[in-house]
This record gives C-alpha cells, structure tokens and sequence, in this order.
C-alpha cells in the first residue's frame, strides 16, 4: 500500500484553474483507476495552499496513477500553475485509520522505461520510526 500527503503550493492568481485541473484528476482517477482508495484535494489555510491525500493498494498502483495518460495530460498545465510540491510518505496509525500500511515495493524489473522512472523518482519514503509503533 501507498499514502501519499502532497503539499501543494500555487501561484497566486491561479487558484481557480489549479482547483478545475484537480476537480478532472479526481474525477478521471476514480472513473479508471483499479487500486486507488483515496485521492482528494483540500484547500490550506494559508493563501494558495493545497493538500491532496493519496492512497493506492500499493506502491505499483501508485506508478500506475502517476504514469497515466489523464495524468500525464495535466501535468504540463499543473506545472504552469504550480510553484512548488512536496511529497510525504505518511503511514496510518494501526486502529485510528482505515487505510493499509505503506509498504515500498521494488519495480525495477518493470519493462516500461517511465513505469521505472518514476518507481525511482517517487519511491516510497518508509520511516524507520514507525515499525516499532506497527501492530
């Protein structure tokens, strides 16, 4: 499994055509997406903030999503909005959530250059801390 907190921040003046770009993502990814549990988008406190919540059955599902052609096709129209994002492996607390743990998962056998690509680019973050709290 995969979860996945996006900090998003947006440039100023193009918070409206950031929101219709993940209004068609969310809409696209939960139309064709086998293995996505949750993908949503929030509004930050602070002035063009955003935060998306990503949770894929596992770490392939999650390539899966990144390399797809809907995502692949917003990517070039997020980037002319986007001024910067930072991804966070982040790991459910056994009993107060109901996602699955995030596992890493090796694709290197994958013969798909830009499934591997981005298996190396985004690769699951596990934080040693968190093992000893799993149960």
């Amino acid at each position: 499994m995969a979860t996945i907190l996006a900090h998003i921040s947006v440039r100023s003046g193009a918070e409206a055509e950031f929101e219709e770009i993940s209004r068609e993502l969310y809409e696209r990814s939960h139309a064709g997406e086998d293995g996505l549990i949750r993908y949503e988008y929030w509004r930050g406190s602070e002035p063009s903030t955003y935060y998306t919540l990503l949770s894929f059955r596992n770490f392939e599902t999650f390539i899966a999503h990144q390399t797809s052609d809907h995502h692949e096709e917003a990517s070039p129209r997020l980037g002319s909005v986007l001024t910067g994002i930072r991804l966070e492996w982040v790991d459910p607390v056994d009993g107060a959530s109901p996602l699955p743990r995030t596992e890493s998962q090796d694709l290197s056998h994958v013969e798909h250059e830009l499934t591997r690509l981005y298996a190396d680019r985004f690769a699951a973050r596990i934080s040693p801390w968190w093992g000893p709290l799993r149960h």
